[in-house]
């Protein structure tokens, strides 16, 4: 395992894929997103690997890609929002890098996301109460694995981006 990679936590919606990406130009790393890296490998999106294997089955593949990818170097990792989820994924997390929790409202999370059909654990009657329920979950987990939190509300990717770069730790600025 490597301790040099960086790694953005937070909810669905909170810009870790765009976010990440940006990072990884301006820093001249790989950008992998933990979601489209298992959809490579199975061959299948997200939400069908839920209607045939259900959550479960998608988290124990989550479980092997992070496995995966935490083994790599000088890497921008995306994760998906309830990889934290489970101790084993956190354990891995935290000894592969510096991780950054991309704190988003669930107001922000429903204006980002109210396009968007591939997202299995939206797909229900009443998003707002499934994202409140998520969040109130997830975020002391997020809180607790963060190095550094950075709120992402009504700020354009790139703005993050350029907040996060002056608060990295010396180290990754030279890998």
């Amino acid at each position: 395992m490597s301790a040099n990679n960086i790694i953005l936590i937070g909810p669905m919606g909170s810009g870790k894929s765009t976010i990440g990406q940006l990072l990884a130009q301006r820093l001249n790393r790989d950008f992998v997103d933990s979601d489209h890296y298992i959809e490579a490998k199975t061959g299948v999106d997200i939400p069908r690997i839920f209607d045939i294997e259900g959550e479960e089955g998608f988290r124990v593949r989550e479980t092997k890609a992070l496995k995966e990818l935490t083994e790599r170097n000088n890497l921008v990792l995306a994760t998906g929002g309830g990889s934290v989820t489970r101790e084993e994924n956190r354990k891995m997390i935290r000894a592969a890098g510096f991780i950054i929790f991309l704190d988003t409202s669930v107001n922000q999370q429903l204006e980002r996301l109210k396009h968007d059909k591939k997202r299995p654990l939206l797909q229900t009657e009443n998003p707002r109460e499934r994202l409140e329920a998520l969040l109130s979950e997830r975020k002391p987990i997020y809180l607790e694995l963060a190095d550094l939190r950075i709120p992402t509300d009504r700020k354009f990717a790139r703005k993050v981006a350029n907040e996060i770069i002056p608060q990295l730790p010396e180290y990754l600025m030279n890998s």
